[in-house]
């Protein structure tokens, strides 16, 4: 078998030898991984079998290749946050980079905006910079985190920024996103939620049901229904109590939605994760960081969705001591799971790539290291420290 070298060295035939691989079935040890010069994945197996190529041979002795990871809900990091309006274009492309570090191949961006004018707009934008693309991780498209929400889990959120559903608003954020819009977090106790959900799942946008203070029966119903992926759980939704299971009570006793959880160890107690894994399992559980702006920075007081949070020691908070977002990478909550809640790191791996490509509809092209798919890919160690990020074979980021 031979391939041809490209003409970018970006591109070209990248051999990874030696290497030990998460594949979606086992675990490869002292394997090779073959990436084409179309960016895809050209051959996954022992180092004995794999074709002899010309192009860029990296020695990964004592290192893991795995999927890529795919962050479904962040809302920026490194100083950027994505609903500033003035600099979305620099903004998307320095932490395209940024990202691509801590081992993420791909992200969707979470916005929410002040009134749906500007949302709109933003969505518009968006739309023309995911089109062109970016040089680092991917850009997947947008999750809305509201506007329709419940004010009573509001959480970090703006107040002003929430209301109950207003069909023709939703009906132009569908259309100003023109097929960009993945995901949308919807309290389904509102009225017209069943009405947006219905709508939204048409066009083929994800139902998320975050930020809700209904009842289990509610709950349930919905993820019965249109909702089929929950918005971090545990945070922002009614909790479990025996006479009052809630929307925690929904999750746990579901059979196929996925569910979102930030394992960053201040959003959700060790315990807290595993239960929701025992529950669900490490197929239905997907990691995500709920990152602002202020992730990646040191100690002080920045801006949020409109707020002030002050961050101290990996914690973002209100001035009412609300914790507002996250500010670990996804690596790190890849790490967490695996060492505080003691998932294997193969699972741990696969609830932050496989998993999320899953959920968001990704999983034809990402999540896995098999043949045919892009070589969108991460090469970690066992503490999952990143070397080395990949994406559609380009090299993004190298610390070998």
């Amino acid at each position: 078998m031979t391939l041809s070298l490209a003409r970018n060295w970006q591109t070209m035939i990248t051999t990874l030898d030696y290497a030990t691989v998460f594949t979606p079935t086992e675990v490869l040890e002292r394997s090779a991984v073959v990436v084409s010069d179309d960016g895809k994945i050209a051959y996954v197996g022992p180092m004995e079998n794999a074709p002899r190529v010309d192009g860029l041979r990296l020695d990964l002795r004592g290192r893991i290749v795995v999927p890529g990871f795919i962050n479904i809900h962040v809302h920026g990091g490194h100083g950027i946050t994505f609903w500033q309006p003035d600099t979305l274009a620099e903004d998307l492309e320095a932490y395209s980079h940024w990202v691509a570090e801590n081992g993420v191949v791909g992200f969707l961006c979470s916005i929410l905006a002040p009134d749906a004018e500007k949302l709109v707009a933003i969505i518009k934008n968006y739309v023309g910079l995911f089109k062109a693309g970016v040089t680092g991780a991917e850009a997947l498209g947008i999750h809305l985190e509201g506007p329709f929400m419940s004010l009573e889990k509001k959480g970090a959120q703006n107040p002003d920024w929430l209301r109950d559903p207003v069909i023709e608003e939703a009906q132009a954020f569908l259309d100003a996103g023109q097929g960009w819009i993945r995901q949308m977090t919807l309290a389904p106790e509102l009225q017209l939620a069943d009405e947006v959900a219905s709508m939204y799942r048409k066009a083929g946008v994800v139902i998320s049901l975050g930020h809700s203070n209904t009842d289990y029966e509610t709950a349930r119903a919905a993820l019965h229904g249109n909702w089929t992926n929950i918005t971090h759980t545990y945070n922002a939704q009614s909790g479990l109590h025996h006479r009052k299971p809630g929307v925690v009570g929904a999750i746990l006793d579901s059979d196929e939605i996925t569910a979102e959880l930030i394992a960053d160890m201040i959003h959700v107690h060790p315990g807290g994760m595993k239960v929701l894994i025992r529950c669900l399992g490490t197929d239905r559980v997907v990691l995500i960081t709920d990152a602002v702006g202020a992730a990646g920075l040191p100690n002080g007081v920045y801006e949020s969705v409109g707020m002030k949070v002050t961050v101290k020691d990996g914690r973002s908070t209100l001035a009412d001591g609300t914790i507002a977002g996250g500010c670990a990478t996804l690596n790190q909550c890849v790490r967490n799971v695996h060492k505080e809640v003691g998932v294997p790191l193969v699972e741990a791996v696969k609830m932050a790539s496989l998993n999320p490509a899953r959920a968001m509809g990704f999983a034809d092209r990402l999540g896995s290291i098999t043949e045919g798919k892009d070589a969108s890919i991460a090469v970690i160690d066992d503490k999952v420290n990143v070397y080395m990020t990949m994406v559609k074979g380009k090299i993004v980021y190298n610390n070998l």
